[in-house]
């Protein structure tokens, strides 16, 4: 199925405020970062907020599909909005007061609307659930989610420049407000609905699980990247996301033959071949753009798994749960790859998402019996 059908399923505009109001997730990160070393000369303290933030960010990701369901997605989406916007610019007049900074770093992952997730329910409903066409938009959306970790950290440093410290956080709510309260508006489901049927615990509890692994790859890779390039290290971070973005618009021409869960198994090897690369390359930026092309099939996947296992009223909540992994497993990375860092140097921690990518292989290697269609 051809990516001009999927252009001709929804208006322009569709496309456009859905990258537009995936950026914000994307700029949260640096943006905290930036205010509060930039307010308060504390590397330790930042850290520590933007860990909070992270973990608030999953806890969030939870919930945020029960509250879709409840209350109906146009509702939820347009809410969260406008509570992130000013979650952001709370937080840009809380920088007299480390803890009113903490509790403002946490509210705005607290408030995270969770895009990504909101425009997948979308298309697995106008689509219809485990067609092609359905394929190539999770391919999109893959390839728009990946993007977004490329251009969102540029905008916001576009920001800093206008406005340093405060700048990221106030693009941010200026995106918010001028791109996601739209799209919730115009592009999402207003209607609640009651849910039926029942989540597979064990399945949905395997497909979290890979989805941390694949968190705990990003968390060690920035971490890496960061100890080996310092101020540069979102360049080599974004090579990672170009990489990703091309194959997961090629994951959309595969075969329908090739069905969902032998990708499962199939792509989790590559990951493992993928992350490899890493410390074996004698040029990391080399090493880290041909890395990424195997993040994205892997990540894919693990979406149109979630959309053949969870029942339909179920739908959103499913979506929600397997993005909340991220996170988690991202702070898992970030904090075990720095203790490798101190205690074996950067070489060592560059073996770091091989390790987990392992973890993805063995988890789809013992349960892939689970996933049979």
């Amino acid at each position: 199925m051809s990516y001009r059908a999927l252009a001709r399923s929804a208006p322009l505009t569709f496309f456009l405020l859905g990258v537009l109001a995936r950026l914000p997730y994307a700029m949260t990160p640096i943006g905290t970062l930036l205010l509060l070393q930039h307010t308060t000369s504390s590397a330790t303290f930042a850290g520590l907020a933007a860990g909070a933030q992270s973990i608030a960010i999953a806890f969030s990701g939870f919930a945020a599909g029960g509250l879709a369901v409840r209350f109906g997605a146009r509702q939820f989406g347009m809410t969260l909005a406008v509570f992130n916007a000013l979650a952001a610019i709370f937080l840009v007049a809380a920088s007299t007061s480390r803890p009113a900074m903490f509790g403002a770093a946490v509210l705005v992952g607290l408030t995270q609307p969770h895009v990504g997730f909101l425009v997948r329910v979308h298309w697995s409903r106008a689509l219809g659930r485990g067609t092609m066409l359905l394929r190539t938009a999770f391919s999109y959306e893959s390839a728009v989610d990946e993007m977004s970790f490329v251009v969102g950290p540029a905008v916001a440093g576009l920001f800093a420049l206008m406005w340093p410290g405060s700048g990221p956080l106030l693009g941010m709510a200026l995106l918010l407000l001028g791109a996601g309260l739209p799209f919730a508006a115009r592009y999402t489901d207003g209607t609640p609905v009651r849910p039926t049927g029942t989540l597979p615990v064990r399945r949905m509890a395997l497909l979290v699980a890979s989805m941390a692994a694949l968190g705990a790859i990003f968390g060690a890779i920035q971490t890496a990247a960061t100890a080996y390039a310092g101020g540069g290290s979102g360049f080599l971070y974004a090579c990672l996301g170009v990489g990703s973005a091309l194959s997961g618009i090629a994951y959309g021409w595969l075969p329908q033959a090739f069905r969902v869960e032998a990708r499962y198994v199939v792509f989790s090897v590559t990951l493992v071949f993928g992350m490899t690369i890493l410390p074996l390359s004698p040029w990391p930026l080399a090493g880290i753009t041909a890395a990424g092309f195997f993040i994205a099939p892997y990540m894919i996947t693990l979406y149109a798994l979630t959309d053949v296992v969870a029942p339909p009223g179920r739908l959103p909540v499913a979506m929600a749960v397997l993005g909340a992994g991220g996170p988690i497993g991202t702070a898992i990375g970030q904090a075990t790859t720095g203790a490798l860092i101190d205690g074996g140097g950067l070489a060592a921690a560059w073996y770091a998402p091989a390790g987990y990518a392992c973890v993805a292989l063995l988890v789809a290697l013992v349960n892939r019996r689970d996933f049979a269609q």
